[in-house]
């Protein structure tokens, strides 16, 4: 696609209310503004081949199997094209030059890098490219435009991008990286600057673009109980590369979720204070609360998620994962602020009947006003 063919696809484009079900469109404003819809809005990420062999059967088209599957659950939100591996896919790999890949439990791993000492670093950043324009980024915004036209009117489908950092830290090992950040700071640096002034500009053209109320961005900065980084370095290296990205897109009206998996509670008063409106995907496993969060709060973020992904949806009975749809509904759900979901992902070993239940219980329980 050429810039002159994205920018008329774009020019062209209908505003996103107009293409949106009014029924879900009042429900997703409403219930980001802090107000109570007809019921809880459904966000979620799916990884699931024998959901997408029973709901989008014979449909080869990732995108339009995605969005059919997320429009027969009647789910809001969609922020990516799912396209499942099979058990077929088991142990397949690829390497090349720079990177490896491999499947293991149906995910896809990187198995090399194309950093791995401080040599590789210093020359990966003396071969950096200029960064992409906003110019640059139409072509990706022009797809991301037709994709959310194939998701309307059921689900919205929400653009994205990520910060930079975790892009930064993915082209080595986690080990390597620590030590860079200390035996090569100013390459470390330069590789931040990189890959956020990339995200900036994306950011750019899709405030220009004005395609969606809402964004996604996600990085990887914590796990279970703790945060990966010190905070004094995500107050150096990371959040104001985010807030870059939020001025933007608050300045254009959208409203920002922020994804990253593990307990981000301690630095949650940092992600307001860069523009950030809501928060996924609420890990409770990893130590996230969500009365907590919802009480301390829910004044100025969305909790977006919050179901457990790793044991209750994938281990549970179908009536446990109703008492946990319940007690988070319960938790989080009243006065609006929520779109409620997995707590990252709907696990490919998930079996069926508890993905059914997961979402057969988020709509009848959410309607409001709640019952519970």
């Amino acid at each position: 696609m050429t810039t002159d063919e994205a920018r008329d696809i774009i020019t062209n484009a209908k505003p996103c209310r107009g293409i949106m079900d009014p029924v879900v469109w009042d429900r997703a404003i409403r219930a980001a503004n802090h107000e109570e819809p007809d019921r809880v809005p459904l966000w979620d990420y799916i990884d699931s081949w024998d959901l997408f062999q029973e709901l989008a059967p014979g449909i080869d088209d990732p995108v339009q199997a995605t969005a059919t599957v997320y429009n027969t659950l009647e789910i809001d939100f969609a922020r990516s094209i799912n396209a499942p591996r099979s058990q077929a896919n088991e142990g397949d790999h690829s390497e090349g030059e720079t990177w490896g890949y491999a499947t293991s439990g149906r995910t896809v791993w990187v198995t090399k890098y194309p950093i791995n000492n401080v040599d590789d670093l210093k020359r990966f950043v003396a071969d950096l490219p200029a960064p992409p324009t906003p110019e640059d980024c139409l072509p990706t915004v022009a797809t991301i435009a037709s994709y959310r036209d194939i998701f309307a009117p059921q689900t919205f489908y929400v653009p994205g991008q990520g910060v930079g950092f975790h892009a930064a830290y993915g082209t080595m090992s986690m080990d390597l990286f620590a030590l860079m950040l200390y035996d090569a700071p100013d390459e470390v640096r330069a590789l931040i600057e990189f890959y956020n002034a990339g995200a900036v500009a994306h950011c750019q053209a899709f405030a220009e673009a004005n395609l969606s109320p809402f964004f996604f961005i996600g990085d990887d900065i914590a796990y279970k109980q703790k945060l990966m980084f010190s905070p004094a370095m995500l107050q150096e290296l990371f959040f104001p590369y985010l807030k870059r990205m939020c001025d933007v897109l608050n300045g254009a009206g959208m409203k920002v979720v922020f994804h990253s998996d593990g307990d981000i509670t301690s630095i949650l008063p940092d992600l307001i204070e860069a523009g950030v409106a809501g928060i996924n995907p609420v890990e409770t496993m990893a130590g996230m609360d969500v009365g907590f969060v919802k009480r301390e709060y829910g004044r100025d973020l969305i909790l977006v998620g919050g179901v457990d992904c790793s044991q209750v949806i994938p281990l549970g009975t179908p009536e446990r994962i109703r008492r946990e749809v319940r007690q988070v509904l319960s938790d989080g759900g009243r006065g609006g602020g929520m779109f409620i979901g997995s707590s990252s992902e709907i696990v490919p070993a998930t079996p069926l009947a508890n993905i059914h239940a997961l979402y057969d219980a988020c709509k009848e329980l959410g309607r409001y006003p709640l019952a519970f």
